[in-house]
């Protein structure tokens, strides 16, 4: 049983009558990010990896433009709180925000970033089905806390050949900010990688991943059509429903090799 599980009594109910028994769901978590101070967001989330979350979260909203900026990161788990301090002179709040709820199931909401201004994605990067698929068998087979609950989204940060980044969370933007904040922490780099996510890819979604100069994002789900706009406009291969020996190239689909 992992920190992000937890057991409880349930009645299981069929056609042939019910029985008392133990099942396993996925635990959510209230946390609070600061930076400098100022309390920024309270996320609901999964309890694990939380400086990661904390420091995807602050550059995914444009907070923090990379590991340089960071000078301190205070993780108190018991408390739910993730301290994030930056140099004195860099002043990257000049008034306040307001603090936000953002809940476990999907959207942020108003973003502090939008897509004008941000840059197209230039990469000759090209990928033979046969590989997404097989990445994205191993993709499902990695999801532990998914299998025994059911109750958690996964994303990945992978070459054309390997798994290099993995978590879950109870949030698909979580997880993917789980994967940028590991990714920025160790100095992994992104640019010319793809991303593999079990969620929706909407707008945001597809922001967060143009934002790290990745070409390639492939998920099991389906798009939006402003997810699919902005894919095609910004250079991004989006591939959604990815299950099985099957998927739909939504955008920029010549990066994919049919063998």
């Amino acid at each position: 049983m992992t920190n992000n599980m937890e057991r409880f009594p349930v009645w299981r109910v069929s056609e042939k009558g019910r029985s008392n028994t133990v099942d396993v769901v996925v635990k959510e978590f209230p946390l609070t990010i600061t930076l400098n101070n100022q309390e920024v967001v309270t996320l609901l989330c999964s309890p694990a990896n939380l400086d990661y979350l904390a420091i995807g979260f602050l550059f995914s909203e444009g907070l923090i433009t990379g590991k340089d900026d960071i000078k301190k990161i205070i993780v108190d788990q018991q408390a739910g709180v993730v301290q994030v301090e930056t140099g004195k002179d860099r002043g990257f709040i000049s008034q306040p925000l307001g603090k936000r709820l953002v809940t476990s199931g999907g959207g942020r909401g108003a973003s502090f970033y939008h897509a004008h201004g941000q840059a197209k994605v230039e990469s000759d990067i090209e990928m033979p089905a046969s590989q997404v698929f097989a990445l994205v068998d191993e993709f499902v087979q990695r999801s532990e806390v998914f299998k025994a609950t059911g109750g958690v989204h996964s994303a990945a940060l992978c070459d054309t050949e390997n798994i290099l980044v993995f978590t879950e969370d109870i949030g698909r933007h979580n997880a993917i900010d789980k994967v940028f904040g590991e990714c920025m922490l160790k100095d992994i780099p992104t640019t010319g990688r793809l991303i593999i996510t079990s969620g929706r890819v909407s707008s945001e979604i597809l922001l967060k991943v143009a934002r790290r100069n990745i070409p390639l994002l492939i998920s099991k789900s389906a798009p939006t059509n402003l997810g699919v706009r902005l894919a095609d406009d910004l250079g991004v291969t989006l591939i959604g429903f990815a299950r099985g020996r099957k998927m739909n190239v939504y955008a920029n689909e010549w990066r994919i090799m049919a063998k």
